[in-house]
């Protein structure tokens, strides 16, 4: 098998509800609204097993200090095989010259892959946001 990474927003919005629903994320309910979201993303690397989508990284970006990692995706049947490390490296090396690159680690586990993939916890620093729907 081998994986071929992009940056071209290629995919359908069927390949992102199958990749989604892999990992059970919410987004998945909503394909279309997940397409349109991504389509207009600064960045957005995929990763694919010929025509199968199995891994994404995106970030929204203000063009010059701050790059937000929103979804770092990966199809559990392709876990383990190194490619959100390689779509996390794509986006470290995009934003090599901004100040900051951040994400939100959801728990424990997140964050210690997280910080083997550079990334520093930051203690004291709390997510705060509303949820519609």
């Amino acid at each position: 098998m081998t994986i071929t990474y992009r940056d071209e927003k290629d995919f359908s919005a069927s390949d992102l509800q199958e990749l989604f629903q892999s990992v059970n994320w919410l987004s998945a309910k909503y394909p279309d609204r997940l397409k349109r979201a991504l389509d207009h993303c600064e960045t957005v690397f995929t990763a694919w097993d010929q025509d199968k989508l199995v891994g994404l990284v995106n970030a929204i970006d203000d063009d010059e200090l701050t790059a937000y990692v929103h979804y770092l995706c990966v199809n559990p049947e392709y876990q383990g095989m190194g490619i959100g490390k390689e779509l996390l490296r794509r986006i470290k090396e995009k934003y090599k010259s901004f100040l900051y690159i951040i994400l939100i680690a959801e728990n424990e586990p997140l964050i210690q892959y997280y910080r083997q993939n550079g990334f520093e916890y930051i203690d004291g620093r709390y997510v705060i946001m509303i949820q519609n729907g």
